[in-house]
């Protein structure tokens, strides 16, 4: 049996943050790819290449690194 309120909110709404997290993160590759010259299509792009996919990964995960390292505080306890 499923309790969609268990404390944490419903399901529904964790759905709803899911759903804006994967278009956030689509948005970002766009943003990446379109930054690399990579063109990008709505869906499916099994026709770049393995490199142009791995670059626009790559670029994706030093960008969040970057990110992360100039929002961290050394001294904070949240």
């Amino acid at each position: 049996m499923t309790n969609s309120n268990s404390g944490y909110g419903s399901t529904n709404q964790y759905q709803t943050s899911n759903r804006q997290n994967k278009q956030k993160l689509e948005s970002f590759k766009s943003e990446v790819a379109s930054s690399l010259g990579v063109s990008l299509k709505q869906g499916y792009n099994g026709d770049i290449t393995a490199r142009q996919a791995g670059s626009i990964g790559g670029e994706m995960v030093k960008r969040m690194i970057a990110y992360a390292a100039n929002n961290m505080n050394p001294g904070s306890t949240k």
